[in-house]
């Protein structure tokens, strides 16, 4: 028998640690080779950890939630191989036989025996819930020892009566949603055959058992923690580091988009095999039209140097909602893109968002960054800008409202949207973010333009 240790490999240019977000083995489990052992955050996306050799783990680096630096032990893994096997693959484990710091005292979870441990695990398998305590016993109902080679004294194991444990059938997205919220996935009713978001819905609308309560009734709830952890941890970073470094102010103003929709719905009766058009296509076209014009708009600031470099290329972060929290993929060169390429892009970076299957190259290093809320945009927003851009583009909603025909009391329907931009008041004036968006409503309010060489 042999101990490998897995080590954190170097999974980003620049990267120096990365978070645990969660594990998919448990100590005691049996792994093949090529299976998941974690999932892996960084500052740019999520990476999978899988197991490069076969056998039974036997310690973790630690809790969903910290940090793991890059070359740190992460698995440790004991292989069927001989010693001299073990080395040829992998550096050993040291002295010990570990390269991971064991689990404080008060971690530990408590002893159980091999019957209801066994069962434990198959549960744990079945429902495939991360393990989240580095210190649990292995799967002889054995702690792991850190300090001497040589068996030493344990107290007896205490029995503990095993807890049938029922398959959960959910999609990833659901479980990490319920994993970022806390929920034990068991405690949760299911609908139909699997959980959904709706069923996590209830269970956070009525709690355990998920009766109903008659609309007029309210009842207290228990407080409950969750720990800021994952894509969360690093939105709050990130968006802190942009309030606590970056002047913003926000410019909105209203934009006549009657003759744009027209326009929209005219070419998505004539689009036969292409993607439908929503109105984000038809505003990058504009923003791209106009940002020459305007290139400190267009631009990523390093305040540390006190450079402000112009982008020659519209490198568009284009913020997207999912279950984990706000991302932005860039749609890259999208000057160079026409209305259709832009909505199958939008399309595709949207769903690789959505299911966590976003690459590096496809998050970071944009130029500029728009977002909207879609049909609950409200009446103005005051985006936060994603640093070191510059500035930050959030249409709102479309509302019909009547309004004066120019030049005469004739009264007519139209359709208005609030175009609201934040930027960075160290390098952007408020005249030139005011000058830009009448140049950009001029685009979008006579939408013929942006077809025109």
């Amino acid at each position: 028998m042999a101990r490998f240790t897995f080590k954190l490999p170097d999974i980003g240019e620049g990267i120096s640690e990365a978070e645990i977000v969660a594990w998919h083995v448990a100590v005691g489990d049996r792994v093949e080779e090529d299976q998941q052992l974690a999932d892996m955050m960084t500052d740019k996306a999520t990476v999978e950890m899988e197991s490069p050799v076969s056998g039974t783990v036997v310690e973790l680096a630690g809790e969903v939630g910290d940090q793991v630096s890059i070359g740190a032990a992460l698995v440790v893994i004991e292989t069927d191989a001989a010693e001299g096997e073990a080395e040829a693959v992998a550096q050993p484990a040291d002295e010990t036989g570990s390269d991971l710091s064991p689990a404080k005292p008060e971690a530990a979870a408590p002893v159980a025996s091999s019957t209801a441990q066994s069962q434990t695990a198959q549960a744990t398998e079945a429902n495939n819930v991360e393990a989240e305590n580095p210190g649990v016993a292995d799967a002889r109902g054995e702690t792991p020892a850190y300090e001497a080679a040589a068996p030493a004294p344990r107290a007896p194991a205490i029995e503990q009566p095993a807890t049938p444990a029922r398959a959960v059938l959910a999609s990833p997205a659901v479980r990490a949603r319920a994993r970022d919220l806390g929920i034990d996935l068991a405690e949760v009713k299911a609908e139909g055959d699997r959980l959904r978001h709706s069923d996590l819905d209830a269970y956070l609308r009525y709690g355990a058992g998920q009766g109903y309560h008659a609309p007029h009734a309210s009842r207290a709830r228990d407080d409950e923690q969750v720990r800021v952890i994952g894509m969360r941890r690093r939105i709050a970073e990130n968006m802190a580091a942009s309030k606590r470094h970056i002047p913003h102010f926000t410019y909105v103003d209203e934009i006549d988009v009657t003759e744009l929709e027209r326009v929209r719905a005219d070419l998505n009766a004539n689009r036969g095999s292409r993607p439908k058009l929503t109105m984000l296509p038809l505003m990058i076209v504009a923003i791209c039209r106009t940002l020459p014009d305007f290139p400190m708009l267009n631009a990523r600031y390093d305040d540390e140097a006190g450079v402000v470099t112009r982008s020659g290329r519209v490198h568009l972060g284009m913020a997207a909602q999912t279950d984990a929290g706000l991302t932005v993929p860039v749609i890259r060169d999208a000057q160079d893109k026409n209305v259709w390429q832009l909505a199958a892009e939008i399309t595709r970076l949207a769903e690789a968002a959505r299911a966590n299957k976003l690459t590096p190259q496809e998050l970071g290093n944009g130029t500029i960054t728009v977002t909207s809320l879609g049909p609950l945009g409200g009446i103005a927003t005051t985006p936060v800008i994603n640093r070191p851009e510059v500035a930050i583009i959030g249409p709102n909603k479309i509302v019909e409202r009547p309004v004066f025909r120019a030049g005469t009391d004739e009264v007519i329907r139209a359709k208005l949207m609030n175009l609201s931009i934040s930027c960075d008041h160290r390098v952007v004036d408020g005249w030139d973010a005011a000058s830009y968006v009448q140049a950009l409503k001029k685009l979008l309010e006579t939408p013929v333009l942006l077809f025109a060489d």
